[in-house]
């Protein structure tokens, strides 16, 4: 379904015949939009935390679509794709870009592969979208990917590609990205940040650190700083690389250890899904684990040397359980048992 905001009115494209379920469900997310409410309803994924509902203002809203505009350029006219659920912020925030910026909304069920037949200036998918469409992919320009970390493997195949393809930093709280990592070096004018693994601040965002050495944001759109619990390494004023989050720092005999880096570097050598976590030690305190989803214990130490682990980063123990659970976006909840 194409609903073209560049050429007709809200209520003219309120008059199609969004016929199936979820489509249905993005005809009542813009209904939502146009009310008399200055607000709006947004649901958190859960990642560290029950799920629950935010509400905020609608101008809010606004104000975080015309930054994305500028930052990637993008003009009325431009053709947007929606293939994410509209249940979660990525979601709404696509349609609401679509109508501020005045964009060509081509809309597809929201599924986990992607095929695409023609070609988009601007799309946002998630990892496992991108993993599953890796050919399809190419034919966005303008590619945001975010919602999970990006796997080594993911980021090799995306190497050589073209278009623009950015990883993106943010949360429910920040109305979608605040940031965003060019992934892929073809024809950027620095390739060293891409090398470098550096995000970039959105236009008229400021950042700053805690005593955690956590990010602390400063959006246009809210009065109050937005205290995170991820932690950075600030480079400048404008660019910052993600460590972690400190909820999982695991302190082991001292040394501070961020599982997301560990997972990282395993991530090419271990097919099923996993994750680092930890488990009390009357030494270190925490000990490193590793948890792998697998009915037979099919993995031995041999995979941390082929993953140039430092002796710090080593797992004492591996433990396999049948079954994750998953939040409703779909990331891994770190349990020990």
């Amino acid at each position: 379904m194409i609903l073209d905001f560049s050429k007709q009115s809200i209520k003219e494209i309120l008059q199609e015949d969004f016929c199936e379920s979820w489509l249905k469900d993005i005809k009542l997310f813009i209904e939502n939009w146009i009310d008399e409410s200055e607000t709006l309803a947004v649901k958190t994924s859960g990642t560290t935390g029950k799920p629950k509902v935010l509400h905020f203002p609608k101008k809010a809203f606004s104000i975080s679509a015309k930054m994305t505009g500028e930052f990637l350029q993008l003009k009325k006219g431009n053709s947007a794709l929606l293939c994410l659920p509209i249940d979660y912020i990525a979601g709404k925030m696509m349609v609401i870009r679509a109508i501020i910026l005045e964009l060509k909304l081509y809309c597809i069920e929201p599924k986990s592969e992607i095929k695409l037949t023609k070609f988009y200036d601007f799309a946002a998918i998630t990892p496992m979208q991108a993993e599953n469409s890796i050919h399809s992919i190419q034919k966005i320009q303008k590619l945001l990917i975010g919602g999970a970390q990006i796997s080594n493997d993911l980021l090799e195949k995306l190497h050589p590609f073209s278009n623009e393809i950015f990883e993106t930093f943010g949360m429910t709280e920040t109305l979608s990205h605040i940031a965003m990592k060019r992934l892929n070096p073809f024809r950027v004018l620095n390739p060293e940040r891409v090398e470098k693994n550096y995000f970039e601040i959105l236009p008229n965002i400021t950042i700053k650190k805690d005593k955690r050495n956590c990010l602390v944001i400063k959006t246009p759109y809210f009065d109050d700083d937005i205290l995170t619990n991820d932690v950075v390494e600030l480079i400048d004023n404008t660019h910052f690389i993600w460590k972690g989050r400190i909820d999982n720092v695991i302190n082991s005999g001292g040394i501070k250890l961020f599982p997301e880096e560990i997972e990282k570097k395993l991530k090419p050598f271990i097919s099923n899904d996993f994750y680092i976590t930890s488990q009390k030690n009357t030494i270190l305190g925490e000990e490193l684990v590793l948890i792998i989803q697998s009915k037979d214990e099919i993995f031995n130490k041999v995979i941390f040397e082929s993953a140039n682990l430092s002796k710090y980063e080593i797992p004492k123990k591996i433990f396999y359980k049948n079954e994750f659970k998953y939040t409703e976006s779909g990331k891994i909840i770190r349990e020990l048992k």
